[in-house]
């Protein structure tokens, strides 16, 4: 008998190298007036900036620009708000990493808007948005938030008190997302391991949620399948190679559809928190922590013998697909499982994941971060302590 389930909207997705050039043909659709929202620096030093405001130009479109760095806060958001809410837009287009199509899609919802976006964010505000937006196109130019496909846009501030929470409503989802993997040749090694780690990370964490459904498994599959091949190579010898950075967009883009779907688990958990209190890159802490945070995991639901057997089937199911067997005959679940923490733990030291410490995270920030972890989709409980074993070890 199938398991029910239901599916979350996911925008008019458009995959492929040079789709880029549809964006033209969209924009016209929703009128003569776009803001970009991009990064500081990343788009104008790859030529395609320049590209971009020809076209515009050619086409006679009207266009403005922002600029963001690192990632949004509500200070960002409002000032950014502020400055165009006058242009009567009648598009955003944002082309980024993560922050950038977050920002993009904070900025077009809050245009509608006459305060600020912390009052409208989940466990800081007490606003609930209505999903009034200016329509919203994403282009993702990094592998690894899958934030192109999602509802919600993840909005930082830093400090004791910090927080990274969501702007989140079913409206707020991209009407289009153009995934050109020629976007992400141009990324720097770094950001291309971070960000392929967060891809997987979030991957795995949604196949193996609680909430997880014959629909998730199955795109949370393909898209393990494509990055576990190509990660390692795309920080390195096929950095260029096209083929190669597709298969990281894809896999991306999925994380973002089934972890909109299935939810995270404890590595989101501590990314959540620990991004609230350290500037410390996303896809520094999914790296860093992944490897430890799985093999937790595993060490819990073996303790829990029979009640733990379906968790531990799906993560030696992920280290079969990574080994190549896909026809998962002769399933050896200790072993697949081993082999899983030891490619992770294998991935995290190859791409050179910097450890927490180097960002300012010491021992004695452990008890904070832990009481601010969450585990809602994790697939089994961990205790303060496991929590606490695991920040240890990545410290």
């Amino acid at each position: 008998m199938f398991s029910e389930f239901t599916v979350a909207s996911i925008p008019q997705i458009i995959f492929g190298a040079g789709k880029l050039n549809e964006l033209y043909e969209l924009i016209p659709k929703f009128g003569n007036n776009v803001l970009y929202v991009i990064g500081e620096s990343s788009l104008k030093k790859s030529g395609k900036w320049d590209e971009i405001s020809s076209r515009m130009e050619k086409k006679a479109i009207n266009f403005s620009e922002i600029s963001i760095r690192g990632e949004p806060t509500p200070t960002l958001v409002d000032e950014a708000v502020q400055k165009v809410r006058n242009h009567k837009l009648d598009v955003v287009v944002g082309i980024g990493g993560g922050s950038v199509i977050d920002a993009g899609k904070a900025i077009s919802a809050m245009v509608t808007k006459h305060d600020s976006i912390k009052n409208y964010l989940e466990g800081v505000g007490t606003k609930t948005h209505d999903g009034r937006k200016i329509p919203y196109i994403a282009i993702p130019t990094t592998s690894g938030t899958g934030s192109e496909a999602t509802k919600n846009a993840v909005i930082t501030e830093v400090g004791i008190e910090g927080f990274k929470k969501s702007l989140r409503h079913e409206n707020l989802i991209p009407n289009y997302a153009i995934v050109d993997p020629e976007l992400v040749l141009s990324c720097p090694k770094s950001t291309s391991a971070s960000c392929g780690m967060d891809a997987f990370t979030q991957l795995l964490e949604a196949y193996v949620s609680p909430k997880a459904s014959l629909f998730t498994d199955a795109l949370a599959k393909s898209g393990m399948i494509q990055i576990k091949d190509a990660l390692i190579p795309v920080c390195n010898e096929k950095a260029l190679d096209i083929t190669t950075r597709a298969a990281m967009a894809y896999g991306s883009l999925m994380s973002g559809i089934v972890l909109a779907n299935a939810g995270l688990g404890v590595v989101h958990g501590f990314a959540s928190s620990i991004g609230g209190m350290f500037k410390v890159p996303h896809g520094v802490v999914c790296g860093t922590l992944l490897a430890e945070s799985t093999r937790m995991n595993l060490k819990k639901l073996e303790h829990l013998g029979t009640e733990g057997k379906k968790g531990l089937l799906k993560h030696a199911i992920v280290g079969a697909l990574i080994e190549g067997n896909e026809s998962l005959e002769g399933l050896d679940i200790l072993y697949y499982c081993s082999v899983l923490i030891d490619t992770l733990t294998k991935w995290t030291n190859q791409l050179n994941i910097n450890r927490l410490s180097e960002y300012g995270i010491t021992k004695t920030d452990i008890d904070k971060i832990v009481k601010k972890t969450s585990l809602k989709n994790n697939p089994v409980h961990l205790k303060p302590e496991n929590l606490k074993e695991i920040l240890i070890t990545c410290i």
